[in-house]
């Protein structure tokens, strides 16, 4: 190779630079990447690789010291279709995990936020148990085997009958701990595949406070993930222990199941004092500190032992009193576990506004810094919506259609089988709050209609001045598709909305514990013939089912999405954020891809440093990588090191949802790390992506002052409204894919290339 090649447009450079790709959601084939027929793996693995086209097919126009490769790591994410639907179920607890890393930039650790969000963790993983117990221990174990209708031509089930009460409920109640089980194989599964990848040393010295993306180790969280397994199998497991035990003391107490019943009780408060305790040692150390194992090899065992002495108890056969009414303690328990998220919601609430007001770089944006409530919320939201489609639609199918309502009267001697009425409300929640955050979106998108448009008219109107007649209505696509992508800046008030409709809808369920809840409500209607009495009752059976719709919807999207591309890239573009952070809040989470991805990325750049200059490209999700991966880096490879991104969502999306980890001070301070070699291409059709510092079209002054204002570079998308000479149709609107076919994206890339520069030092930042 020359010691020396002059580039176009660009400068001299002194050694091989190496264009790195990585793309962003939903994946792309490599060759698609490179725009080369034919390409070769480099390094990597079918799951993710480094390619590079293979020399002597295809043809370039670049110089030889100019090479491209990509980085495919989709597979990471994407899987067979029953692989992600399998996993569209843990989103409660994905979504839970993401609410503490969406917490406000303080300069701290967090605070208390953490904490609140490992206990609220713990309480999905509880009330998954509850619903798995209310499914197999309560309905068909103490209501409907019990129930000679229930067990009329079910053979499956009729067997049970024979069986005496303790020794059945014992027998049901491995179900809930193999389903526990079932969500502890697929977190060491995908702990193997994806999180035990062995993560480089990143920066040299950290700053300490806020745990922040340069800390040596941020990526290798395999250890707390081994942690927070055994202390929710813990909650899991004591879960079903107090269950059975409690409705073995209520038909027949002893001295035996009251000693376990207080071990179970035990066995819970260990796991909360666990939870509350920091998951590292010295988080004030460089890096984050080593993790805390103390006390969860006995807390393991303990568990595993008191849960076989619990079933081996229950399995003695006693002459208890036919079981009448549902499990006796199930009720009070749903409803004790909503009071508690009620009041961890609240506490969430209330720490991340402190947090917010004590940030000294606040966002402007109202998600800046309180999505951390929001995505609880939801965790919560989705975590019930799916525990009563099933508990209800289960009973549904046992008792037919027999289930109490007003609006449909038992028949006369039929035993009921009665869910808990937490459920049956919680889901007239969810049908309320999907009915108004749907109309609130509704409003938010007709009430700033016009003032898109007029944004989108003021954009069109300066790329395309006196359009020829037949260009209009190109012209007028174009202002729509401007106007179209802003939409998602405009629904911070919907936010609102399902936050505090989450809130009072948890207060009210929990209001059951002090008797004036919808359990009496329920009761009290129940006994009355009323208009409003069917009213609710239909209410809440429609919310049943509408939710069960929209948990069908969302297995349904995730199946279609492998046949369409607009949404497969939406459906990924949202699974990519909750799935990009590492899982220290909830292990049965699904896996965190960037474990791998980025020390990865980091290790292949710091190897390709060492040849030669580097310029970081990332497209969409892929920047946010690229970002993460320029803060591993080893301060030696830095100044070799370039970054460009496009179609990125660095500062629509993270910068506000996450301003701890990528607000502007994080942005600004990656920029002097690489002395600001960084070209950030943005276009007004683009819903994803847009400008990182400045949103300034060509020939207009930045809105900042210094070398961030030349990082953003506006595309003007499509190229023309008129049919060129040379071709029949006229160029696409290219939205956000592709950009890397722009002829600006080849003249940054060689504007990058020209200045890298071989000196040890850190290149000085380019005139503004």
């Amino acid at each position: 190779m020359n010691r020396y090649r002059r580039l176009p447009e660009g400068g001299d450079v002194a050694y091989e630079v190496v264009e790195l790709r990585v793309h962003g959601v939903s994946g792309a084939a490599a060759e698609t990447l490179l725009d080369h027929p034919v390409v070769t793996r480099v390094a990597g693995d079918d799951n993710a690789g480094f390619y590079r086209p293979r020399p002597g097919f295809g043809v370039s126009d670049r110089p030889q010291a100019l090479r491209v490769e990509a980085y495919r790591w989709g597979a990471l994410t994407a899987g067979g279709a029953v692989r992600t639907a399998s996993l569209l179920f843990l989103l409660p607890f994905m979504l839970v995990n993401l609410a503490v890393w969406t917490r406000p930039a303080t300069g701290g650790a967090g605070g208390v936020i953490g904490p609140l969000c490992r206990l609220l963790a713990a309480t999905l993983t509880a009330a998954f148990m509850l619903s798995m117990v209310g499914v197999t221990v309560d309905i068909i174990g103490w209501q409907c085997v019990p129930y000679e209708p229930c067990l009329r031509g079910r053979g499956y089930l009729s067997w049970l009958a024979n069986l005496p009460l303790g020794p059945r409920l014992a027998l049901l109640a491995l179900l809930p701990i193999t389903a526990l089980r079932l969500l502890w194989w697929l977190g060491e599964r995908s702990a193997r595949v994806f999180e035990a990848f062995p993560a480089a040393r990143g920066q040299d010295r950290t700053r300490g406070g806020e745990d922040r993306l340069d800390s040596p180790g941020f990526w290798n969280d395999a250890l707390v993930v081994h942690r927070l397994r055994a202390i929710h199998v813990a909650v899991g497991l004591g879960v079903v222990d107090v269950s059975l035990l409690g409705a073995l003391i209520y038909i027949y107490p002893t001295p035996a199941a009251r000693l376990l019943f207080g071990a179970a009780w035990v066995l819970l408060a260990a796991c909360t004092v666990l939870l509350l305790r920091p998951a590292r040692v010295a988080p004030q150390s460089p890096g984050r500190g080593p993790v805390d194992l103390r006390g969860i090899r006995p807390l393991r065992i303990g568990a595993i032992v008191l849960t076989v002495l619990v079933l081996a108890y229950s399995a003695v056969p006693l002459e208890p009193e036919p079981p009448r009414g549902p499990l006796p303690g199930h009720e009070e328990a749903v409803a004790a576990l909503v009071a508690a998220q009620a009041a961890l919601l609240g506490a969430l609430v209330v720490a991340t506004v402190h947090q917010r007001r004590r940030s000294p770089t606040a966002s402007s944006s109202w998600l800046g810094g309180h999505a951390s409530p929001v995505f609880a919320a939801m965790a919560v939201a989705a975590s019930y919506g799916f525990a009563a489609v099933l508990v209800y639609r289960v009973a549904d199918l046992l008792d037919r259609g027999e289930i109490p309502n007003p609006a449909r009267p038992d028949r006369p001697g039929a035993p009921p089988l009665e869910p808990p009425v937490a459920y049956r409300w919680a889901a007239l929640v969810g049908l309320v709050t999907v009915l108004v955050v749907a109309a609130t979106v509704l409003w938010r998108i007709a009430v700033t209609r016009r003032q898109r448009r007029r944004m989108a008219e003021e954009i069109v109107r300066r790329d395309f001045p006196d359009p020829p007649a037949e260009a209009l209505p190109l012209r007028d696509n174009v202002r729509e598709i401007v106007a179209r992508s802003a939409i998602a800046d405009h629904l911070g008030p919907v936010f609102t909305v399902f936050l505090m409709l989450s809130l009072v809808g948890v207060t009210v369920v929990a209001l059951d514990l002090i008797g004036i809840g919808p359990s009496e409500l329920s009761r009290r209607l129940a006994g009355t013939e009323g208009m409003a009495a069917t009213n609710l009752a239909l209410a809440t059976d429609a919310g049943i089912y509408v939710i069960g719709l929209v948990g069908l919807g969302i297995v349904v999207l995730g199946l279609f999405s492998y046949r369409s591309e607009e949404t497969r890239r939406t459906v990924a573009a949202i699974w990519d954020l909750g799935t990009f952070w590492p899982r220290t809040v909830h292990p049965f989470a699904p896996p965190c891809y960037a474990e791998r991805a980025v020390p990865e990325l980091a290790k292949r750049v710091a190897a390709l440093t060492d040849h030669g200059g580097v310029i970081l490209s990332g497209h969409s999700h892929g920047s946010v990588l690229a970002a993460a991966t320029l803060l591993q880096l080893p301060s030696r490879a830095l100044p070799r090191v370039a970054l460009l991104t496009h179609g990125s969502p660095l500062h629509r999306v993270y910068a506000r949802l996450c301003p701890a980890f990528f607000g502007d001070p994080i942005l600004t301070e990656l920029g002097d790390r690489i002395g600001w070699r960084w070209v950030n291409l943005w276009r007004d059709t683009d819903s994803v992506g847009g400008p990182i510092f400045s949103a300034h079209r060509p020939g207009q002054q930045p809105h900042v002052t210094g070398p961030a204002g030349t990082v953003d570079r506006r595309l003007r998308d499509p190229r023309g409204i008129t049919v060129p000479p040379d071709d029949t149709v006229p160029p696409p609107v290219n939205r956000h894919w592709p950009y890397h076919t722009d002829e600006a994206y080849e003249t940054a890339v060689r504007d990058l290339a020209g200045r890298l520069r071989p000196a040890t030092g850190t290149s000085p930042p380019p005139t503004p």
